[in-house]
């Protein structure tokens, strides 16, 4: 069976906790900041978790995570 290629841009957006859980960054935190409050842009600076409907296609994506 051939090797499987990565999926480069998913590579450089997601990355695997010590669980096995997918981590991903949150959307939203790039521009047109100044109609955000300042508790929902310190929210947006932290990391969270995939779903787990969507953790197995990702996974897919990068198979050697």
């Amino acid at each position: 069976m051939p090797k499987v290629k990565t999926h480069r841009g998913a590579a450089k957006r997601f990355s695997l906790t010590g669980s096995g859980r997918v981590k991903r960054a949150r959307a939203f935190a790039n521009h047109i900041l100044s109609t955000k409050t300042p508790k929902r842009k310190r929210r947006l600076r932290k990391s969270s978790l995939v779903d787990k409907t969507n953790e197995r296609a990702i996974k897919r994506l990068v198979p050697y995570l």
